[in-house]
């Protein structure tokens, strides 16, 4: 059955339909305005061309679902196709067709293909086309192979070994492409890729030459151009393979594969290149299967490229393999032909995979739609991509993803002079390789590095813009990845910057870190700026080593961060909240700008060592024939000496209290730059404005001098004097606070001379800019040094000399403060000034300083000649440190005056109390004349009396009329006062109730007992006056029996008598005393 498509005129389209294997001919004419209203609906995606002398002609399909019409125009299943049944109903077709020209079936049944039976075209071009309402189905071991094949149907299914193939039957590709190669170098063709090349050029390997080149990359969403020819090796004959078909799915429902579905390009051997491969179009809201799907290049000579597939699929299982890798080559094993493209119209992305084949060639991204943006690029399995036109951008909405040693290229090698822009969610890389040629924008939100490398080559132009790589949620580099630039390189970010560990670097020529909360730089990882490679390229760094001016910028960088590279920096970290080093920072000049904490642990280093000037202003002088002298900086380099030839180190240069110089080099002993050797570089955390907040060393800090250990000779082989050594750079430290640990090292040491003879660098310079010092109750230390600081000369080798040591200076220390940290002047010493020598923490005076005191620990020091102080006792009292006595007495003039006073005072009171007693006695003698015996007794103790004897009233019959005294017992004293026996005299046995009256002795002893203050009173008065005391003693006693008298008399309710009437008076008891 054949086609036939011819334009006359404008409205008219011919059909013709010739069933070949009958016999048979159907011809039949339809209007153009009938076939688009029935059939053509959205015709406008793929190119449909057959003529009856093979002359191709294109047709442009949007989204075909049938070019012919359909009806009684197909062939009959039984009489056409030979099978059984109906195409209206279902039709089995059991035996194999050969075709010689094109087929179309129409049907509103199904179409089942047996197993074992073939339906065959072998005519480049050759269309077979099914259209049919119900189900297709092509059994085991069944094929269809043809140019182009069509299958529209309801439901399609692919079993075990079945096949849909239109290997290297492509016909001719696109006017005006260069899919098929030129020459007899047998390369391979291109279509989605580029076919193969395995000519070498002069310099250049494989990959710098390709065969076919790429076409169709507009139309890659819906492909449906042939694979090309691969080129030839002969002039006589072509024997590339040929280019693969076209093969377009439209499955309502399912389509499930289990066999295969291919479009590759024609194998052949070392006879010519392989074909490209042709185009898969496959639209189904469900695939499923184990089968594949193919558009693969052709293995040849060179391997040609593969094609395109398109998958509109809402459901695709993976096991369904899908391929578009470049052919095998022969001629060159490492360099198979490039990868094809896959597009998935539901998720809007793209994938570039070589199937682990080991490429040189490229597959080319051209321009990247704009609306609507893909969502995705997958670059997988050793494909070689590469954006090729200048001012490239490559945007997606998702992610774009590089892996299994995938390489996505940029720009082109020859001309790096473009700037491209890489714009995605995600950029992900693992075992895979990112080149740029000239200058990349890159914005993603994270970027993931896993084994892999992002270079950057700006060549040698300096109108080459700078490099930014913006990832603004999380940058992290795994596995020894690496981003380099022989050019400017920033990086940007709001996140964090992990550098995880060994081999993971981030270098380039100028780099600019910025914007991160965190960068972790891991252990065994590394920042670089400078690269290592001297370069005279208008890309490398220059330093102002003739200058011995500092650079404003150090002190006074610019706010907003952004990458300069007419500042003197080449290694800068600009607004990073914390910064861990457990790796290597390396730069020439180092910056860290705006920044809160810095932490360098065991394993981290930041360095600038040996990467500073080889000349310098304290270069040191060079004799033709003798050793060179040290570099010269914080002190004078050492001078060389070799064969009686004396060559003088450099000189000291910069400022102490604000350095901010390079470190000088020396010159060797012979001429040429092998012997010289470099200074240290510049370090500087913080600025004036803006200090760093903390600084925890663990680890090293160094901006040391290079040492030069190798003997140096002349052409000759004649032993000549060794290079002096480089002088230690600059640390310059705007700090809040320092932490310098144990086994810690702050380090800007003069390089060692060189052998023979050579003198050692000068030290270099370390300052430390304190900012907002506290004072007073609100001081902290703002150091814990336990580490070491050097700045020591190197040593000179043999008769060399060593250099000087460089400077350690450190902010001036407000008052109460000294030293290079700030610390309190000890105690004893007060500061009165600003510094911070120790000189200035002058001794306390010690005529201020009682002999009982010692000075006392001040918070922030002492500001003020009066040191504060404290007694050493608690005993004593400030402020003199007197005991409570000899404080009385130096209040009243000291020992001899106060014990002159004390003496009259003594001697007057003692005359006035022998009058107050006299008369105080003489005024309670109003009693009776008592007997002797009475009198004896009444001399010590207080009595008792009866209640016919009451004392105040001076009756001699009521006191002769008592009926027993009792006699308190005890000397009455505070320590031992007086009281009664409990258990009442037989006596009064009689008139008492013996319970009431042990209740009565009870508050009796109660009363007579002195308050724990009297007895005080008594031995204070005992130790200082004692006629005072004995006073008190009399006047308390007198007042102890007045409160007996009072208790008996009114408050005691004689409770404890047995008489009525004693009880009712209150007078059955008297209390009554001696005079005494």
């Amino acid at each position: 059955m054949a086609i036939f498509i011819g334009k006359f005129h404008w409205g008219l389209l011919f059909l013709g339909l010739l069933v070949l294997t009958s016999g048979s001919h159907f011809n039949k004419t339809f209007k153009l305005e009938e076939v688009v209203s029935e059939n053509f609906a959205a015709l406008d995606g793929y190119s449909h061309a057959v003529s009856p002398n093979g002359k191709s002609y294109s047709l442009s399909i949007e989204n075909p679902l049938s070019i012919f019409p359909s009806g009684d125009n197909s062939p009959s299943c039984e009489g056409d196709l030979k099978g059984i049944g109906s195409l209206n109903t279902t039709c089995q077709l059991n035996t194999s067709l050969h075709l010689e020209k094109d087929l179309f079936i129409s049907g509103r049944g199904n179409l089942e293909i047996l197993s074992n039976v073939s339906v065959i075209c072998p005519i480049a071009g050759c269309l077979v086309h099914i259209n049919i309402s119900g189900d297709f189905k092509l059994g085991q071991y069944t094929s269809i192979v043809a140019g182009t094949i069509v299958i529209d149907a309801q439901n399609v299914s692919l079993e075990d070994s079945s096949s849909l193939n239109t290997n290297a039957l492509g016909g001719a590709p696109p006017a005006q492409t260069s899919g098929t190669p030129h020459g007899i170098d047998g390369a391979g063709g291109g279509h989605g890729g580029r076919g193969a090349s395995c000519t070498k050029g002069e310099g250049k390997d494989e990959g710098d030459n390709w065969g076919g080149d790429v076409y169709a990359w507009s139309t890659l969403s819906k492909p449906w151009e042939y694979g090309s020819r691969g080129g030839t090796t002969s002039i006589e004959k072509n024997l590339g393979g040929g280019g693969g078909g076209r093969i377009m799915i439209i499955a309502s429902s399912i389509l499930d594969v289990n066999g295969t579905i291919s479009a590759e390009g024609g194998h052949v051997g070392i006879e010519g290149g392989g074909g490209s491969g042709g185009s898969i179009i496959i639209h189904s809201p469900k695939l499923k299967g184990i089968g594949s799907v193919s558009a693969s290049g052709g293995t040849g000579w060179a391997g040609g490229g593969a094609g395109r597939i398109a998958i509109d699929c809402y459901s695709k299982q993976k096991s369904v393999k899908i391929m578009v890798h470049g052919g095998n080559s022969i001629g060159c094993l490492e360099n198979a032909g490039a990868a094809g493209t896959m597009f998935d119209s539901v998720l809007q992305s793209l994938t570039v995979s070589n199937g682990n084949r080991s490429t040189l060639t490229e597959t080319l991204l051209l321009e990247f739609p704009t609306y609507p943006l893909w969502s995705n690029v997958f670059i997988e399995s050793h494909a070689r991509v590469a954006v090729p036109l200048y001012w490239s951008r490559v945007q997606v909405r998702g992610q774009i993803s590089l892996s299994e040693e995938a390489t996505l290229g940029f720009g082109l090698e020859d001309y790096p002079f473009s700037e491209f822009e890489l714009m995605a969610e995600e950029l992900l890389m693992s075992d895979s390789t990112v080149k740029v040629y000239g200058a990349l924008r890159m914005s993603v939100k994270m970027l993931l590095m896993w084994n892999s490398k992002l270079e950057i080559d700006g060549g040698a132009d300096a109108m080459v813009g700078t490099s930014l790589l913006e990832a603004s949620n999380l940058m992290v580099l795994k596995e020894r990845s690496v981003i380099c630039s022989n050019a400017n390189l920033g990086v940007h970010g709001q996140g964090r910057l992990n550098l995880s560990g060994i081999g993971d670097t981030i270098k380039g020529q100028r780099l600019f870190l910025s914007l991160f909360y965190v960068i972790h730089v891991g252990s065994g990882s590394m920042l670089q700026a400078p690269l290592d490679e001297e370069s005279e390229s208008d890309l490398a760094p220059k330093l102002q080593c003739e200058s011995d001016t500092c650079p404003e910028e150090l002190i006074y960088p610019p706010e907003d961060c952004s990458v300069n590279a007419s500042l003197s920096f080449t290694l800068q970290i600009c607004r990073v909240e914390d910064i861990i080093v457990d790796g290597l920072v390396k730069g020439s000049i180092l910056h860290v700008h705006r920044a809160r904490t810095v932490v360098v642990n065991p394993t981290g280093s930041i360095t600038a060592s040996e990467l500073g000037c080889k000349g310098g202003v304290g270069k040191g002088q060079v004799l033709s024939s003798g050793a060179g002298g040290g570099g010269g900086h914080g002190g004078k380099g050492g001078a060389g000496y070799f064969n009686n030839n004396l060559s003088k180190g450099g000189k000291e240069y910069g400022n102490v209290d604000l350095p901010c110089e390079l470190g000088s080099g020396s010159g060797g002993g012979n001429s040429s730059s092998e012997g010289k050797t470099a200074g240290g570089g510049i370090i500087v955390m913080g600025s004036k404005e803006h200090p760093l907040w903390k600084l925890d060393i663990f680890g090293s800090v160094r901006a040391d001098g290079e040492s030069l250990e190798q003997v140096t000779e002349c052409q000759t082989a004649e032993l000549v004097g060794g290079s002096g050594g480089g002088s230690g750079g600059t640390l310059l430290l705007f700090l809040q606070t320092l932490t310098l640990a144990n086994n810690s090292l702050l380090s800007t040491a003069g390089g060692s001379g060189g052998h023979v003879g050579g003198g050692g660098g000068g030290g270099g310079r370390v300052h430390f800019h304190w900012s907002s010092i506290p004072t007073g109750d609100e001081y902290v230390p703002i150091a814990n040094i336990n580490g070491t600081i050097f700045t020591r000369g190197g040593n000179g080798s043999d008769n060399g000399q060593a250099g000087s040591d460089g400077s350690i200076s450190g902010k001036e220390c407000p008052n109460g403060l000294f030293g290079l940290f700030c610390v309190e002047c000890p105690v004893g010493t007060y500061k009165d000034v600003d510094g911070s020598d120790a000189a200035l923490c002058l001794p306390c005076s010690p005529k201020e300083l009682p002999y009982r005191a010692e000075h006392i620990y001040v918070r922030g020091g002492v500001t003020q000649s009066s040191c504060p102080y404290k007694c050493i006792s608690e005993k004593y009292r400030m402020p003199h440190c007197y005991t409570p006595l000899e404080e009385l007495i130096y209040t009243f003039g000291g020992p001899w005056l106060f014990g002159l006073l004390l003496s009259g005072l003594l001697v007057l009171l003692a005359l006035v109390l022998s009058v107050a007693r006299m008369k105080f006695v003489g005024n309670d003698d109003h009693s009776v004349p008592t007997t002797p015996h009475e009198s004896q007794i009444q001399h010590s103790f207080p009595f008792f009396q009866s209640i016919d004897e009451v004392r105040e009233i001076n009756r001699a019959e009521e006191s002769q009329s008592h009926v027993h005294r009792m006699y308190f017992m005890g000397p009455n004293k505070f320590g031992e006062p007086w009281h009664l026996p409990h258990s009442p005299p037989d006596q009064i046995t009689q008139i008492v109730y013996e319970d009431a009256f042990n209740r009565f002795v009870d508050e009796i002893n109660c009363f007579a007992a002195y308050q724990w203050w009297e007895g005080a009173v008594y031995s204070i008065l005992s130790v200082l006056v004692y006629p005072f005391a004995w006073s008190w003693q009399q006047w308390r006693r007198r007042k102890k029996v007045q409160r007996l008298r009072k208790f008996v008399r009114s408050e005691y309710d004689h409770a404890c008598l047995r008489s009525c009437r004693s009880r009712a008076l209150y007078e059955g008891l008297k209390v009554s005393g001696m005079r005494s």
